[in-house]
């Protein structure tokens, strides 16, 4: 799948988002090294606090599947103009997902009409992960 793929993929995820109060639909995009791809949408809340992010709402479906190794690549995409980056809980999360397979994954930053490329780990410079338990 190419990058342009993924990208659809994550705007297509993003036609499924519940945002009645932001109304700023966010979709995501999950690549792996088995060439599979597994996609999330926000999901807003009346309760605020109780919203999900597209990234942690993937996330969620790709752990469900038994997806957990070879997190190669993000796609992240929103209604905004510019390149949308995952928020810092999102980043977390992607990072938890990405330590189980020892990946550092390309994240896709979708604006309009440009995508800004980033390594996770310049996102979410000395994460926090599994290995800091030990």
């Amino acid at each position: 799948m190419t990058d342009d793929n993924l990208i659809a993929a994550a705007r297509a995820a993003a036609d499924n988002s519940y945002s009645p109060y932001s109304n700023f639909a966010v979709g995501a995009a999950l690549r792996f090294a088995d060439g599979s791809v597994v996609t999330g949408t926000n999901i807003e809340n009346a309760s605020y606090g109780l919203a999900l992010c597209a990234e942690t709402v993937a996330v969620a479906n790709a752990m469900a599947q038994g997806v957990r190794g070879g997190l190669e690549a993000v796609a992240v995409t929103g209604p905004a103009a510019d390149p949308i980056t995952p928020c810092g809980r999102c980043r977390q999360v992607l990072n938890e997902l990405a330590q189980l397979g020892s990946t550092d994954p390309d994240i896709l930053c979708v604006g309009a009409d440009t995508v800004r490329r980033v390594k996770l780990s310049v996102l979410l410079p000395e994460a926090f992960g599994p290995a800091s338990l030990t």
